[in-house]
């Protein structure tokens, strides 16, 4: 595994002599990595077959199928699965064996794809909206009935669905993932390059400004932001040319890992949750690290 460090910084996140593992490989496209910390295992998106994976015990099977093209993934605060479907262009909810659509209209029109998904400490729901899941190979090629790419609130509880960005500001908005106080939501844009980063004042964004950009290389023009995740330290973990880049809080870049396919997503698990799953085209990888995610809901009593 290549390292490309940037500040010293960058070499307290890895365990000394780290190896990037492929746990399970011979798929088309994955994505939306979530660890179960009650059952010990991890879920995972194939979105070109619709299937939902499991990893579990040194293995994968499957788990769902069809799974309407399930990209992004996240647990609520009781371990009901809540999941971004690009084939039916909505945000859903699992609840013993129960489907259950929590979002899939903007202004009387579908949105584009879901994408992207976390859920925040007071129950709300944030989710990213470009238009991957339209396109051919990713989702079902179809128009898009919105003229704009968003990032939505689910209030806590539910109710009417809340634009939370301008409908011009993003091309395709991606990644999200709060800071460890939730006082900051991060957001990346994939065709735009950078992550921008916004105040959270009662369930509102406010104060946007650009925490990175130039996240690209014409040289590798598939590999741009895409799954980003913060860590316990208020670090940023971004995918982007190469593999992952890692930022800290004040946006200096850290350094870079190499992984040797086009990265997705990425997300922690296993014992202490210094396991770093990673979702990179055809396979699941792991590595091991020093620092485990910031506490979100689902992970009370575990963590």
């Amino acid at each position: 595994m290549t390292l490309q460090v940037l500040d010293s910084g960058f070499r307290s996140l890895l365990e000394e002599h780290a190896v990037l593992r492929v746990l399970a490989t011979d798929f088309i496209f994955t994505e939306g990595p979530i660890w179960n910390p009650k059952d010990q295992y991890l879920l995972f998106s194939d979105i070109p077959p619709g299937i939902r994976h499991r990893w579990q015990g040194n293995k994968a099977t499957i788990e769902l199928t069809p799974s309407n093209m399930g990209n992004g993934m996240t647990y609520d605060d009781v371990l009901n699965l809540l999941v971004c479907e690009h084939a039916t262009s909505s945000v859903t909810r699992f609840s013993g064996g129960r489907r259950e659509v929590l979002a899939s209209h903007f202004e009387g029109k579908e949105l584009n794809s879901p994408n992207d998904i976390i859920m925040a400490a007071d129950g709300a729901i944030w989710f990213s909206d470009p238009s991957y899941g339209r396109m051919p190979g990713f989702g079902v090629e179809r128009p898009c009935q919105l003229d704009f790419r968003g990032v939505y609130r689910i209030p806590p509880g539910g109710g009417a669905l809340e634009l939370a960005v301008e409908k011009s500001m993003f091309t395709q908005p991606n990644g999200l993932c709060f800071s460890p106080d939730e006082k900051l939501l991060y957001i990346n844009d994939t065709e735009q390059a950078n992550i921008r980063v916004f105040d959270v004042e009662g369930g509102k964004l406010k104060n946007m400004r650009v925490f990175a950009d130039g996240i690209a290389d014409a040289a590798q023009p598939d590999r741009r932001p895409d799954g980003m995740k913060c860590d316990a330290r208020g670090n940023i973990w971004c995918t982007g040319p190469d593999g992952l880049w890692i930022y800290a809080a004040d946006g200096r870049l850290l350094g870079k890992i190499a992984v040797p396919e086009v990265v997705a997503n990425l997300h922690w698990g296993g014992a202490q949750w210094q396991t770093l799953f990673i979702t990179a085209s055809t396979s699941l990888y792991a590595l091991k690290i020093r620092v485990g995610p910031h506490k979100e809901s689902f992970m009370s009593g575990y963590i």
